[in-house]
């Protein structure tokens, strides 16, 4: 299915269906299309929304995540949104934990899959063989547990982002703040109820960073999805689906 982006002022997004908010953040090297099974399995109930995130063209100088959580708080405000779920994955799950702790009043419910955070083994701190397809397919697949699932086309375009200087630059910002920005001692303080949804092979945020997330976040639910790393609504979109369905029925 194809979706509609929509522009307003310095925002691309996307919004689909009518009722509660689910707010999806994509992740470092994510895309709105990561999201396309959320939004066919519930855009009939729910309002779901994606803002695309400015990781390859912000100003060098705000490229972290205390930019991209400021870049989230003027979208959110822009678009009048209150009491909604907020779903993130990877860099994207990061970002909605800083939300939620500077914006406690605005979120409902908290979903979490592959999020930073605590730790990662990704490939943005450094990009040591740029210009090396090879290199590049292996590192896309690596995200996968099913190599396949990393297209052509999902290939390409992460190898066209890694050969550009102004990108690269950002990426690593990104990605380095990512690392110093680790949440142990804040996310104690998350209060509003929390479903964790892990690829059970997971080699970028591994099954022990699930389970110490469920550890610090009180109350906190933790699913974990077989024969899925590090993207479980791209993987296993239907397993997914289920959970989160699921949490949202618990939580009303």
């Amino acid at each position: 299915m194809e979706f509609t982006i929509k522009e307003e002022g310095d925002f691309k997004y996307i919004d689909e269906g009518e009722g509660e908010v689910l707010l999806l953040l994509h992740g470092l090297f994510g895309a709105l299309s990561n999201w396309a099974g959320v939004i066919n399995n519930f855009s009939d109930r729910y309002r779901v929304v994606i803002p695309l995130m400015p990781i390859y063209e912000m100003p060098l100088r705000e490229a972290g995540v205390p930019g991209l959580t400021t870049f989230i708080e003027k979208f959110v405000s822009l678009k009048h949104l209150n009491n909604f779920t907020l779903l993130g994955n990877s860099l994207g799950g990061h970002i909605a934990l800083v939300y939620t702790l500077n914006n406690i009043s605005r979120v409902k419910r908290l979903v979490l899959t592959g999020s930073s955070g605590l730790f990662e083994d990704s490939m943005g701190s450094t990009f040591p063989k740029r210009g090396n397809y090879g290199y590049i397919k292996e590192r896309v697949e690596f995200t996968f547990y099913q190599p396949e699932t990393a297209t052509k086309e999902l290939v390409d375009e992460v190898f066209s982002i890694t050969n550009s200087n102004s990108k690269v630059l950002r990426i690593i910002a990104i990605a380095k703040s990512a690392q110093r920005h680790n949440m142990t001692k804040d996310i104690t303080r998350i209060t509003v109820p929390t479903c964790l949804i892990w690829g059970l092979n997971d080699t970028i945020t591994p099954p022990h960073v699930a389970h110490e997330f469920n550890r610090l976040i009180k109350g906190s639910i933790l699913h974990f999805v077989d024969k899925c790393s590090h993207a479980p609504m791209m993987e296993q979109p239907e397993v997914f689906n289920k959970y989160l369905e699921k949490f949202l029925e618990l939580n009303p």
